[in-house]
């Protein structure tokens, strides 16, 4: 089965330690760059759907900026209360410097 993916950013577009929010096949996407690797999550806490993109991102780490729940962007799995729900996954393909993501989420958002 073959992946589709998409252009969603420019390596340049997400500083080190940062995140930020894109738009891709419909889907908002935190794009998070964690030492020169990039994840992408979906945007939306899975406690209360508040935008992770807005949230600090510490090593690989998010959290909520609502209610203080994080998530690992590498696995999704939520790590801390509120949230008990991982966060869906996207895979990421580097192409020189444009970050391409899967349309689709990952299984249970594991990677």
């Amino acid at each position: 089965m073959t992946v589709e993916f998409v252009k969603v950013a420019n390596k340049a577009d997400i500083p080190q330690g940062s995140a930020r929010v894109f738009t891709a096949f419909e889907t908002e996407l935190a794009i998070c760059n964690v030492d020169g690797e990039y994840y992408a999550i979906a945007d939306l806490c899975t406690h209360d759907g508040g935008p992770l993109g807005e949230g600090e991102l510490i090593d690989n780490q998010i959290e909520c900026p609502r209610h203080g729940a994080r998530f690992d962007v590498v696995t999704g799995k939520a790590l801390c209360l509120p949230a008990i729900l991982p966060v869906p996954t996207y895979k990421v393909e580097l192409r020189g410097d444009e970050i391409w993501v899967a349309a689709q989420a990952t299984a249970s958002g594991a990677r």
